[in-house]
């Protein structure tokens, strides 16, 4: 199928623009992670059909692909047109074309956010302590508090010593709950550096008068200073807030908005805004789960607003589109909305209580490419009758096990040879992963193909021997995980020291084009709406 190219210069010039646009980098997890332009955000084909919607909403968005100059971006092209994208480029020659050019491949993830947290620290003056001094406050007892910004999950896998967690997002909001004076001192890390910086400047932005100080370089810091993590500790429920602390809330929110120039935007106005066919418009609840779960805006997805600060490309591609903003009080909303801002992105905050909203619990992913599904005794027999067994699990999830005899495959890696006349069975955890794959195999001309989703334990209960390989797929091939540092925090203390100073060197790599698009301090001028 024929499609539209464009060149690595004329894209440059073109991410400069005003006009929406998705840069969405098509190759696997692993390969986006070793390298990728800075306003490049990752849509593996893998997933492509459960993920282009949630980053992409809009059908007639410009979106360029960008693959490893290997045929991907077609591959990605053809699915997006299937499901109705119309705007849609393919970056010729892929990233090796765009390094050729004299352009940066960014190593790691959520690269534009974390430089953002750089020039932040860098920019506000945001006080942080060392692991050290840290530990000596701790052992003098006197009043502290110290609050882990990331989320809950995060926090069971490791945590400091004396650390609650309390998620970016809610630490001005809950604050007057956690601390009942103005002297005690408040540290605020995570596990790097970023969520430490920008949870302890949210709370210097709404005036705290308490110490409030970022963890240097978090709990990886904390290691690297020979000090030993806590490791599997259950976060406490985040405490209510009293009537004062409600009226605290409605009062730092109103400030914020006056300060940053926040624009806040109605019930009416959001319509209007939706049924603009010619923008796109985001809406964001960044409240809790467990908050956004009991009643939410009719259409608001959830994105708590640490992580959407954090991660702001795992949540949305189009550059240049509209941003809402939900929640109870109007605090958490503006104080996401200020950073956001910050990043480039033109922000809006509904002014209404998503307590009252008309919609409860999670909505439903969008679908994975329909494939017949097979029980466990029809998997036993097809073995059993010389079907070929593939496992279209993680790389890494196919080391640790997988079906004796099964060929770990990822959908941007088949070819005609992987097809015959054998019956084929597709295994696999995800069924995202299974139908894709599945769908590649039946557009090479495989012609009697099913899968069967279930891990380890349904394997085994059909009958089927487990087993491991710790090496296999081989690195080179294991294209879905990204193995620069992937152990820091796992005790490599090495690894620790390599990202971090992966971290600490992003500002250098930006150019003019990609630091303008940062500034952590604007008062929002009007944007169009």
């Amino acid at each position: 199928m024929p499609f539209e190219m464009i060149s690595a210069t004329a894209l440059k010039a073109l991410l400069g623009e005003a006009d929406e646009y998705a840069f969405l980098d098509v190759r696997e997890h692993g390969q986006y992670g070793e390298g990728h332009p800075f306003f490049c955000v990752s849509l593996p084909y893998s997933v492509i059909e459960q993920r282009a919607p949630l980053l992409v909403p809009r059908r007639d968005t410009l979106c360029i692909l960008m693959d490893n100059g290997d045929g991907v971006a077609e591959l990605a092209h053809g699915r997006m047109a299937a499901m109705g994208y119309t705007a849609l480029v393919v970056l010729e020659g892929g990233a090796p074309a765009w390094a050729s050019a004299g352009y940066t491949l960014f190593k790691g993830v959520n690269v534009l956010s974390k430089s953002f947290g750089e020039l932040v620290e860098e920019t506000c003056h945001t006080p942080s302590i060392s692991a050290e001094d840290l530990l000596e406050m701790q052992r003098k007892g006197g009043p502290l508090v110290m609050l882990d910004g990331r989320p809950p999950h995060e926090f069971n896998k490791m945590s400091l010593p004396g650390a609650r967690s309390c998620p970016n997002a809610e630490l001005a909001y809950r604050l007057p709950e956690l601390v009942r004076d103005e002297t005690t001192p408040v540290v605020v890390n995570c596990a790097g550096r970023t969520r430490s910086i920008i949870g302890a400047q949210s709370l210097r932005n709404v005036g705290v008068r308490n110490p409030v100080y970022a963890l240097r370089n978090g709990t990886q810091g904390w290691r690297l200073a020979g000090f030993d993590l806590q490791h599997g500790e259950s976060p406490q429920p985040q405490p209510g807030l009293s009537d004062r602390s409600e009226a605290l809330a409605g009062a730092r929110a109103a400030d914020l908005v006056a300060r940053f120039g926040l624009k806040m935007i109605s019930a009416s106005e959001l319509q209007k805004m939706r049924a603009d066919a010619e923008r796109t418009t985001y809406v964001f609840d960044v409240r809790t789960e467990t908050e956004y779960r009991e009643a939410h805006v009719a259409g608001a997805i959830h994105a708590p607003g640490g992580q959407l600060v954090q991660a702001t490309d795992e949540y949305l591609a189009t550059r240049n589109a509209r941003i809402v903003l939900c929640d109870d009080l109007g605090l958490r909303a503006a104080g996401t909305a200020v950073w956001l801002a910050g990043m480039g992105h033109s922000v809006f905050i509904l002014d209404v209580d998503s307590r009252k909203g008309t919609e409860a619990g999670m909505p439903s992913l969008p679908s994975a490419p329909s494939f017949r599904a097979i029980s466990q005794a029809e998997l036993l027999r097809a073995q059993a009758s010389g079907a070929r067994l593939y496992d279209a699990s993680r790389g890494m999830e196919y080391r640790k096990a997988h079906v004796e005899g099964a060929r770990w495959v990822t959908r941007a890696r088949l070819y005609e040879d992987d097809v015959d006349s054998e019956p084929i069975v597709v295994l696999g955890r995800s069924e995202q992963l299974v139908g894709g794959v599945i769908e590649r195999l039946a557009a090479l001309g495989a012609g009697d193909v099913c899968g069967f989703i279930g891990g380890p334990d349904l394997w085994a209960e059909a009958g089927l021997a487990v087993v491991s390989t710790p090496y296999e797929p081989a690195e080179e091939a294991c294209i879905d995980f990204l193995f620069f540092v992937h152990d820091r925090h796992n005790d490599n203390l090495e690894a620790a020291r390599q990202y971090l100073t992966w971290e600490l060197n992003l500002l250098k790599q930006l150019d003019a084009q990609e630091r303008g698009a940062l500034n952590p301090l604007m008062a929002m001028e009007a944007e169009r709406m």
